[in-house]
Protein backbone atom coordinates (compact mmCIF):
# COMPACT_ATOMS: atom_id res chain seq x y z
CA UNK A 1 0.00 0.00 0.00
CA UNK A 2 1.53 3.25 -1.07
CA UNK A 3 1.34 6.62 0.57
CA UNK A 4 -1.72 8.59 -0.41
CA UNK A 5 -1.55 12.18 -1.60
CA UNK A 6 -4.37 14.42 -0.50
CA UNK A 7 -5.23 17.97 -1.47
CA UNK A 8 -6.73 20.14 1.20
CA UNK A 9 -6.93 23.75 2.22
CA UNK A 10 -4.09 25.08 4.37
CA UNK A 11 -4.71 25.03 8.09
CA UNK A 12 -3.69 27.52 10.68
CA UNK A 13 -0.75 26.29 12.70
CA UNK A 14 -1.03 27.28 16.31
CA UNK A 15 1.57 26.79 19.03
CA UNK A 16 -11.46 -11.90 26.31
CA UNK A 17 -9.65 -12.54 23.58
CA UNK A 18 -6.92 -14.75 24.93
CA UNK A 19 -4.85 -16.85 22.61
CA UNK A 20 -7.26 -18.53 20.25
CA UNK A 21 -7.01 -22.22 19.47
CA UNK A 22 -9.10 -22.72 16.37
CA UNK A 23 -9.75 -26.39 16.63
CA UNK A 24 -9.27 -29.38 18.82
CA UNK A 25 -8.65 -33.10 18.73
CA UNK A 26 -11.32 -35.12 16.87
CA UNK A 27 -12.33 -38.64 17.91
CA UNK A 28 -12.71 -41.04 14.99
CA UNK A 29 -13.67 -44.68 14.60
CA UNK A 30 -12.12 -46.81 11.86
CA UNK A 31 -14.47 -49.07 9.88
CA UNK A 32 -13.50 -52.39 8.34
CA UNK A 33 -14.48 -52.86 4.71
CA UNK A 34 -15.41 -56.42 3.70
CA UNK A 35 -17.09 -56.29 0.29
CA UNK A 36 -15.15 -59.40 -0.88
CA UNK A 37 -15.73 -61.33 2.28
CA UNK A 38 -12.31 -60.35 3.59
CA UNK A 39 -11.28 -57.42 5.74
CA UNK A 40 -8.99 -54.46 5.18
CA UNK A 41 -7.61 -52.26 7.88
CA UNK A 42 -7.00 -48.67 6.86
CA UNK A 43 -4.52 -46.66 8.90
CA UNK A 44 -6.19 -43.67 10.50
CA UNK A 45 -4.85 -40.26 9.52
CA UNK A 46 -3.16 -38.57 12.48
CA UNK A 47 -5.13 -35.63 13.77
CA UNK A 48 -3.24 -32.33 13.61
CA UNK A 49 -4.54 -29.50 15.80
CA UNK A 50 -5.15 -26.22 14.03
CA UNK A 51 -2.37 -23.70 14.72
CA UNK A 52 -2.72 -21.02 17.34
CA UNK A 53 -3.44 -17.58 15.95
CA UNK A 54 -0.82 -15.05 17.01
CA UNK A 55 -1.86 -11.84 18.74
CA UNK A 56 -2.83 -9.07 16.30
CA UNK A 57 -2.81 -11.38 13.28
CA UNK A 58 -5.93 -9.63 12.04
CA UNK A 59 -4.04 -6.33 11.94
CA UNK A 60 -1.14 -7.90 10.09
CA UNK A 61 -3.64 -9.30 7.58
CA UNK A 62 -4.90 -5.73 7.20
CA UNK A 63 -1.38 -4.61 6.31
CA UNK A 64 0.05 -2.71 9.27
CA UNK A 65 3.35 -4.57 8.88
CA UNK A 66 3.72 -3.57 5.22
CA UNK A 67 6.89 -1.52 5.68
CA UNK A 68 8.92 -3.97 7.73
CA UNK A 69 12.14 -4.88 5.99
CA UNK A 70 11.84 -2.05 3.47
CA UNK A 71 14.32 0.52 4.79
CA UNK A 72 17.78 0.72 6.30
CA UNK A 73 19.55 3.81 7.67
CA UNK A 74 21.77 5.69 5.26
CA UNK A 75 23.94 6.79 8.19
CA UNK A 76 24.56 5.58 11.76
CA UNK A 77 26.69 7.85 13.93
CA UNK A 78 27.86 7.11 17.48
CA UNK A 79 28.35 9.75 20.17
CA UNK A 80 28.88 8.92 23.86
CA UNK A 81 27.47 5.45 23.35
CA UNK A 82 24.30 6.66 21.62
CA UNK A 83 23.94 5.75 17.94
CA UNK A 84 21.75 8.03 15.81
CA UNK A 85 20.35 6.29 12.73
CA UNK A 86 19.35 8.63 9.90
CA UNK A 87 17.19 7.53 6.97
CA UNK A 88 17.33 9.03 3.50
CA UNK A 89 14.65 11.12 1.86
CA UNK A 90 12.28 9.79 -0.79
CA UNK A 91 9.33 7.43 -0.47
CA UNK A 92 10.37 6.02 2.90
CA UNK A 93 10.81 7.45 6.40
CA UNK A 94 10.34 11.21 6.51
CA UNK A 95 9.28 13.98 8.87
CA UNK A 96 6.24 16.22 8.52
CA UNK A 97 8.21 19.00 6.83
CA UNK A 98 9.99 16.64 4.43
CA UNK A 99 13.22 16.49 6.41
CA UNK A 100 15.08 13.26 7.17
CA UNK A 101 13.82 10.98 9.92
CA UNK A 102 16.21 9.70 12.53
CA UNK A 103 15.97 7.54 15.66
CA UNK A 104 18.58 6.41 18.18
CA UNK A 105 19.75 3.36 20.08
CA UNK A 106 21.74 2.91 23.27
CA UNK A 107 23.34 -0.44 24.04
CA UNK A 108 23.81 -0.50 27.81
CA UNK A 109 24.66 -4.20 27.87
CA UNK A 110 21.30 -5.02 29.42
CA UNK A 111 18.94 -7.95 28.93
CA UNK A 112 16.01 -5.52 28.98
CA UNK A 113 14.82 -3.06 26.34
CA UNK A 114 13.05 0.29 26.63
CA UNK A 115 11.28 1.45 23.47
CA UNK A 116 10.41 5.11 23.95
CA UNK A 117 8.07 7.11 21.71
CA UNK A 118 8.40 10.87 21.97
CA UNK A 119 5.43 13.24 21.71
CA UNK A 120 4.91 16.64 20.16
CA UNK A 121 1.42 17.62 19.03
CA UNK A 122 -0.76 16.47 16.15
CA UNK A 123 -1.72 17.57 12.67
CA UNK A 124 -4.85 16.79 10.67
CA UNK A 125 -7.11 18.46 8.13
CA UNK A 126 -8.80 20.77 10.65
CA UNK A 127 -5.86 21.66 12.88
CA UNK A 128 -2.08 21.49 12.90
CA UNK A 129 0.32 22.00 15.79
CA UNK A 130 3.07 19.41 15.71
CA UNK A 131 6.83 18.98 15.83
CA UNK A 132 7.88 18.91 12.16
CA UNK A 133 11.37 17.40 12.35
CA UNK A 134 13.55 15.00 14.36
CA UNK A 135 16.79 15.75 16.18
CA UNK A 136 19.67 13.37 16.90
CA UNK A 137 20.44 11.43 20.06
CA UNK A 138 18.40 10.67 23.17
CA UNK A 139 17.38 13.48 25.57
CA UNK A 140 18.59 12.42 29.01
CA UNK A 141 15.75 13.76 31.11
CA UNK A 142 13.56 12.04 33.67
CA UNK A 143 13.00 8.38 32.83
CA UNK A 144 15.62 8.64 30.06
CA UNK A 145 18.34 9.79 32.46
CA UNK A 146 20.59 6.77 33.10
CA UNK A 147 22.26 8.53 36.03
CA UNK A 148 19.07 9.07 37.99
CA UNK A 149 19.23 6.83 41.07
CA UNK A 150 15.50 6.15 41.34
CA UNK A 151 15.09 5.41 37.63
CA UNK A 152 13.72 1.85 37.29
CA UNK A 153 14.89 1.58 33.66
CA UNK A 154 18.25 3.34 34.10
CA UNK A 155 20.28 0.35 32.93
CA UNK A 156 18.00 -0.73 30.06
CA UNK A 157 19.01 -0.79 26.43
CA UNK A 158 17.07 1.96 24.64
CA UNK A 159 15.45 2.41 21.25
CA UNK A 160 14.34 6.04 21.09
CA UNK A 161 11.85 7.30 18.51
CA UNK A 162 11.55 11.05 17.97
CA UNK A 163 8.12 12.26 16.88
CA UNK A 164 7.77 14.24 13.69
CA UNK A 165 4.92 12.80 11.62
CA UNK A 166 2.01 14.65 13.24
CA UNK A 167 0.00 11.42 13.18
CA UNK A 168 0.81 9.62 16.45
CA UNK A 169 3.59 7.47 14.96
CA UNK A 170 1.06 5.55 12.84
CA UNK A 171 0.29 7.77 9.85
CA UNK A 172 0.77 7.03 6.16
CA UNK A 173 -0.47 9.85 3.95
CA UNK A 174 1.19 12.71 2.08
CA UNK A 175 -0.85 15.92 1.79
CA UNK A 176 -0.83 18.82 -0.64
CA UNK A 177 -2.07 21.73 1.46
CA UNK A 178 -1.66 24.50 -1.11
CA UNK A 179 -3.12 22.71 -4.10
CA UNK A 180 -0.06 23.02 -6.32
CA UNK A 181 0.07 19.30 -7.05
CA UNK A 182 3.05 18.58 -4.82
CA UNK A 183 2.91 17.15 -1.32
CA UNK A 184 4.12 19.55 1.36
CA UNK A 185 3.06 17.69 4.49
CA UNK A 186 4.37 14.17 5.03
CA UNK A 187 2.53 11.94 7.48
CA UNK A 188 5.01 9.04 7.37
CA UNK A 189 4.74 7.75 10.94
CA UNK A 190 4.23 4.13 9.95
CA UNK A 191 7.32 4.24 7.73
CA UNK A 192 9.34 5.83 10.55
CA UNK A 193 8.13 3.45 13.24
CA UNK A 194 8.59 0.35 11.09
CA UNK A 195 12.09 1.34 9.99
CA UNK A 196 13.11 2.16 13.56
CA UNK A 197 11.77 -1.13 14.90
CA UNK A 198 13.81 -2.96 12.27
CA UNK A 199 16.88 -1.16 13.64
CA UNK A 200 15.88 -2.07 17.20
CA UNK A 201 15.43 -5.73 16.27
CA UNK A 202 18.87 -5.85 14.66
CA UNK A 203 20.49 -4.18 17.67
CA UNK A 204 18.55 -6.02 20.38
CA UNK A 205 17.26 -9.31 18.92
CA UNK A 206 16.47 -11.21 22.12
CA UNK A 207 15.62 -9.00 25.10
CA UNK A 208 14.35 -10.63 28.26
CA UNK A 209 11.56 -8.09 28.56
CA UNK A 210 10.35 -4.95 26.80
CA UNK A 211 9.01 -1.71 28.23
CA UNK A 212 7.08 0.22 25.58
CA UNK A 213 6.70 3.78 26.80
CA UNK A 214 5.45 6.99 25.24
CA UNK A 215 4.34 10.42 26.31
CA UNK A 216 1.58 12.62 24.89
CA UNK A 217 1.36 11.83 21.16
CA UNK A 218 3.87 9.09 21.90
CA UNK A 219 1.55 7.73 24.58
CA UNK A 220 -1.15 7.41 21.96
CA UNK A 221 1.54 6.07 19.68
CA UNK A 222 2.04 3.07 21.95
CA UNK A 223 -1.39 1.89 20.78
CA UNK A 224 -0.08 1.77 17.20
CA UNK A 225 3.34 0.47 18.19
CA UNK A 226 2.18 -2.41 20.41
CA UNK A 227 1.15 -4.81 17.63
CA UNK A 228 4.24 -3.89 15.61
CA UNK A 229 6.53 -4.52 18.58
CA UNK A 230 4.77 -7.83 19.14
CA UNK A 231 5.35 -8.70 15.47
CA UNK A 232 9.12 -8.40 15.95
CA UNK A 233 9.22 -9.87 19.46
CA UNK A 234 6.56 -12.61 19.52
CA UNK A 235 7.37 -14.34 22.80
CA UNK A 236 8.51 -11.56 25.10
CA UNK A 237 6.55 -9.82 27.82
CA UNK A 238 5.67 -6.21 27.03
CA UNK A 239 4.89 -3.62 29.70
CA UNK A 240 3.21 -0.56 28.20
CA UNK A 241 3.49 2.76 30.05
CA UNK A 242 1.25 5.37 28.45
CA UNK A 243 1.96 8.86 29.74
CA UNK A 244 -0.86 11.25 28.89
CA UNK A 245 -2.02 9.71 25.62
CA UNK A 246 -4.92 7.71 26.98
CA UNK A 247 -7.23 7.63 23.97
CA UNK A 248 -9.90 9.92 25.36
CA UNK A 249 -11.62 11.74 22.51
CA UNK A 250 -14.59 14.02 22.11
CA UNK A 251 -17.44 12.51 24.13
CA UNK A 252 -20.20 10.99 21.97
CA UNK A 253 -18.39 12.10 18.80
CA UNK A 254 -16.85 8.98 17.21
CA UNK A 255 -16.74 10.86 13.90
CA UNK A 256 -13.78 12.82 15.28
CA UNK A 257 -11.71 9.66 15.70
CA UNK A 258 -12.86 8.42 12.30
CA UNK A 259 -11.63 11.69 10.79
CA UNK A 260 -8.20 11.26 12.33
CA UNK A 261 -7.82 7.69 11.12
CA UNK A 262 -8.95 8.73 7.65
CA UNK A 263 -6.68 11.77 7.47
CA UNK A 264 -3.69 9.66 8.50
CA UNK A 265 -4.62 6.58 6.45
CA UNK A 266 -4.35 4.56 9.66
CA UNK A 267 -7.64 2.64 9.60
CA UNK A 268 -5.77 -0.67 9.20
CA UNK A 269 -4.87 -0.44 12.90
CA UNK A 270 -8.55 -0.92 13.79
CA UNK A 271 -9.64 -4.57 13.39
CA UNK A 272 -12.60 -5.12 11.09
CA UNK A 273 -13.93 -7.63 13.62
CA UNK A 274 -14.18 -4.90 16.27
CA UNK A 275 -16.54 -2.15 15.09
CA UNK A 276 -16.82 -0.94 18.68
CA UNK A 277 -13.06 -0.26 18.84
CA UNK A 278 -13.88 3.28 17.78
CA UNK A 279 -16.55 3.61 20.41
CA UNK A 280 -19.87 5.36 20.11
CA UNK A 281 -18.75 7.16 23.26
CA UNK A 282 -15.97 8.82 21.23
CA UNK A 283 -13.06 7.14 23.02
CA UNK A 284 -10.52 4.38 22.26
CA UNK A 285 -10.92 2.35 25.45
CA UNK A 286 -12.67 -0.51 23.64
CA UNK A 287 -9.66 -0.70 21.33
CA UNK A 288 -7.32 -0.93 24.30
CA UNK A 289 -9.47 -3.67 25.81
CA UNK A 290 -9.36 -5.51 22.47
CA UNK A 291 -5.57 -5.28 22.43
CA UNK A 292 -5.33 -6.74 25.92
CA UNK A 293 -7.76 -9.50 24.95
CA UNK A 294 -5.51 -10.32 22.00
CA UNK A 295 -2.28 -10.51 23.95
CA UNK A 296 -2.15 -12.00 27.45
CA UNK A 297 1.55 -11.17 27.81
CA UNK A 298 0.96 -7.40 27.87
CA UNK A 299 0.36 -5.14 30.86
CA UNK A 300 -0.56 -1.47 30.65
CA UNK A 301 -0.05 1.46 33.02
CA UNK A 302 -1.89 4.70 32.23
CA UNK A 303 -0.74 8.10 33.55
CA UNK A 304 -2.65 11.38 33.47
CA UNK A 305 -3.35 14.54 35.39
CA UNK A 306 -6.96 14.76 36.45
CA UNK A 307 -7.13 17.74 34.10
CA UNK A 308 -4.90 17.32 31.08
CA UNK A 309 -4.86 20.87 29.81
CA UNK A 310 -3.18 20.07 26.49
CA UNK A 311 -5.68 17.45 25.40
CA UNK A 312 -8.78 18.92 27.02
CA UNK A 313 -8.26 22.50 25.88
CA UNK A 314 -5.97 22.47 22.84
CA UNK A 315 -6.50 19.33 20.81
CA UNK A 316 -9.93 18.05 21.85
CA UNK A 317 -11.36 21.44 22.81
CA UNK A 318 -13.79 19.88 25.29
CA UNK A 319 -12.76 21.66 28.51
CA UNK A 320 -12.01 20.46 32.02
CA UNK A 321 -15.42 19.15 33.05
CA UNK A 322 -15.93 16.94 30.00
CA UNK A 323 -12.36 15.66 30.31
CA UNK A 324 -12.75 14.65 33.95
CA UNK A 325 -16.17 13.11 33.34
CA UNK A 326 -14.58 10.85 30.73
CA UNK A 327 -11.20 10.16 32.35
CA UNK A 328 -12.17 8.15 35.41
CA UNK A 329 -14.83 5.90 33.80
CA UNK A 330 -12.57 5.13 30.84
CA UNK A 331 -9.68 4.11 33.09
CA UNK A 332 -12.06 2.03 35.20
CA UNK A 333 -13.30 0.27 32.06
CA UNK A 334 -9.76 -0.85 31.28
CA UNK A 335 -9.17 -2.12 34.79
CA UNK A 336 -12.52 -3.89 34.97
CA UNK A 337 -11.69 -5.76 31.76
CA UNK A 338 -8.20 -6.79 32.92
CA UNK A 339 -7.89 -6.11 36.65
CA UNK A 340 -4.48 -7.74 37.03
CA UNK A 341 -2.93 -6.16 33.94
CA UNK A 342 -4.36 -2.64 33.61
CA UNK A 343 -3.73 0.08 36.21
CA UNK A 344 -3.78 3.87 36.30
CA UNK A 345 -1.94 6.61 38.18
CA UNK A 346 -3.82 9.93 38.32
CA UNK A 347 -2.82 12.92 40.47
CA UNK A 348 -5.23 15.81 40.90
CA UNK A 349 -3.97 18.84 39.05
CA UNK A 350 -3.72 20.62 35.74
CA UNK A 351 -0.82 19.77 33.45
CA UNK A 352 0.48 17.38 30.83
CA UNK A 353 2.99 14.47 30.94
CA UNK A 354 5.31 13.22 33.67
CA UNK A 355 8.00 10.72 32.73
CA UNK A 356 10.43 13.30 31.37
CA UNK A 357 9.20 16.56 32.86
CA UNK A 358 7.78 15.61 36.28
CA UNK A 359 9.13 12.21 37.38
CA UNK A 360 8.92 13.22 41.07
CA UNK A 361 5.16 13.80 40.94
CA UNK A 362 2.94 11.82 43.30
CA UNK A 363 -0.56 10.39 43.15
CA UNK A 364 -2.22 8.94 46.21
CA UNK A 365 1.06 9.40 48.04
CA UNK A 366 2.97 7.23 45.54
CA UNK A 367 5.88 8.77 43.61
CA UNK A 368 5.67 8.02 39.91
CA UNK A 369 9.10 6.39 39.67
CA UNK A 370 8.18 4.04 42.51
CA UNK A 371 4.85 3.19 40.85
CA UNK A 372 6.65 2.28 37.64
CA UNK A 373 9.20 0.23 39.60
CA UNK A 374 6.38 -1.65 41.33
CA UNK A 375 4.87 -2.41 37.94
CA UNK A 376 8.12 -3.74 36.51
CA UNK A 377 8.91 -5.70 39.69
CA UNK A 378 5.51 -7.46 39.63
CA UNK A 379 4.92 -6.04 43.08
CA UNK A 380 1.60 -6.40 44.86
CA UNK A 381 1.93 -2.66 45.48
CA UNK A 382 1.27 -1.96 41.81
CA UNK A 383 -2.32 -0.77 42.08
CA UNK A 384 -4.33 2.05 40.60
CA UNK A 385 -3.90 5.26 42.59
CA UNK A 386 -5.35 8.74 42.47
CA UNK A 387 -5.51 11.73 44.77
Amino acid sequence: MDNKLDTESPVTVIPGRPWRVLGGLLLATSLAACSDGGSSDRPMEPEVPEPEVAPFQELFDQGIDRYFGEYTPMLSEESDGIVTHTFGSGDGPLCLDGSEYRMATLDAGSEDLLIFLQGGGACWSEFCAATPNAGPGIPQAGILDPNREDNPVADYNVAYFPYCDGGLHGSDRDVDTDGDGDADRFHRGLHNLSAGLDVALAAFPEPRRIVLMGQSAGGLGTSFALPLVRHHYPDIRIDVINDSGLGIGRPEQPAFLELLFEDWNARAFIPESCPQCIGDDGHLSDYHVWQMNEDPDVRRGMLSYSYDTVFADVFLMIGQQAWEEALYPEMQQLEDAHPERSKSWIPVGAGHTFVQSAPDATAGGVVLMQWIKDMLDDSADWVSVQD
